[in-house]
């Protein structure tokens, strides 16, 4: 099985073209788990087939978190899985693709740098009160897409002062806190400027911190855009993997109606897996 690996920002995934290579579904989640193994494997946060289209666009991402569950979308991936239909000839300079959370469009910016538009809200639910340690955290919970991916955003203060393993035990308890049905994404952010941010995301699947998160960035900058907090045109995400750049539009109902996501990507690798502990 012939793949590519690829990061956006230090967020870093295995892409296999699923046109040539005809692994069933069924298999799909084993085989990311397998794969994205760090040191026993070729290592990931996730895994993205691409799949022949069925709604008359470019392709199709099937995406699986590190874990072998199914991801709704992904906003790093996607940016990845465009310049890749873009390299491999799927698709032009405008990328549209089928995601489990609905159709996403890409556009290529230069040779590296790739904008997306994510998913639309479809559903949110500010403050919501967490508990833990005898303290209480606001959580502005966010989904994108149909069905949604749920992000949470938290502000943490003085977050630039604090190391993951500060924040570890809050994270683990925030993605897996009961008030949220399908678990969500973490992210800590701290405005630092004039539509600047800081942000870190304890990620659902991966079940750890990553070095992005573009869907998660999308969910912080939306947020912060209806609350008045930053402009959402161009708003600067610093994140441990690199700068993302989010676009949030307003609508006049004061709702967000479109998010894009611009960033870079990298091409690392490409090989054959001759896996011996792995069966497809």
């Amino acid at each position: 099985m012939k793949f590519t690996k690829m990061h956006g920002a230090g967020n870093d995934f295995i892409l296999v073209n699923n046109f040539e290579e005809k692994i069933p579904e069924e298999k799909m989640g084993a085989i990311a788990a397998r794969l994205c193994t760090r040191r026993l494997s070729i290592g990931a946060d996730g895994m993205m087939f691409v799949c022949p289209p069925e709604e008359g666009t470019d392709f199709k991402m099937m995406f699986f978190n590190s874990d072998g569950t199914m991801g709704e979308m992904c906003g790093n991936g996607a940016r990845c899985i465009a310049r890749y239909g873009h390299d491999k000839g799927f698709s032009g300079d405008v990328q549209r693709f089928e995601t489990t959370a609905g159709i996403v469009s890409g556009e290529r910016i230069d040779d590296r740098y790739y904008r997306v538009r994510l998913n639309d809200i479809t559903k949110t639910a500010p403050a919501v009160p967490v508990a833990y340690e005898g303290k209480e955290y606001l959580c502005d919970y966010v989904e994108l897409g149909d069905p949604g991916l749920p992000h949470i955003a938290v502000e943490m203060p003085g977050l630039s002062g604090l190391t993951k393993e500060d924040l570890r035990g809050l994270g683990e308890a925030l993605r897996h806190a009961a008030v949220f049905p399908k678990g969500a994404n973490v992210n800590f952010y701290e405005v630092t400027g004039e539509d600047r941010v800081l942000e870190l995301t304890y990620e659902r699947g991966v079940e750890d911190f990553t070095l992005a998160c573009g869907t998660g960035t999308g969910a912080v900058v939306s947020v912060l855009t209806m609350k008045g907090k930053v402009s959402g045109k161009g708003t600067r995400v610093t994140v441990p993997g690199g700068e993302l750049r989010i676009d949030a539009e307003k609508g006049e109902d004061g709702r967000i109606k479109a998010i894009y996501l611009t960033g870079p990507t990298n091409v690392v690798s490409e090989g054959e897996v001759r896996d011996e502990d792995l069966e497809i």
